[in-house]
């Protein structure tokens, strides 16, 4: 059986595969605005898999808890924060994106980005 870390790394590559293929190669910006999303979506859970640690637990220290024993079995918090911090910004990202794809499609009357640079 293939292990959770394992198929965490091989999702989140897939993932920024999938979104590089769409942000360069698909013609509509919705869907370039899709490709961007899932390569931070990738990212994110490639941070997310640095910190697993097999049979680890939270990284919340409780009172009553040894100190060496929760050193050595704590997941790794830095990822977390990281990917916390991103996903807020990501989101913030993502609006902006598709305010400008509205604006766009209401100056030009289109999504598709070969007819906004006029390459048709």
């Amino acid at each position: 059986m293939i292990d959770t870390q394992l198929m965490a790394l091989l999702t989140s590559g897939a993932f920024i595969i999938i979104g590089l293929f769409a942000a360069i190669f698909l013609d509509n910006i919705i869907k370039k605005i899709i490709g961007i999303a899932f390569i931070e979506e990738g990212a994110n859970l490639f941070l997310l898999t640095l910190g697993y640690k097999p049979g680890g637990v939270v990284p919340i220290f409780m009172p009553g808890m040894d100190a060496k024993w929760f050193a050595a079995n704590s997941a790794y918090p830095l990822p977390q924060a990281l990917v916390l911090t991103s996903i807020v910004i990501g989101a913030s990202t993502l609006a902006v994106m598709l305010a400008i794809a509205m604006v766009l499609y209401k100056k030009h009357g289109t999504l598709s980005t070969s007819e906004i640079l006029g390459d048709k």
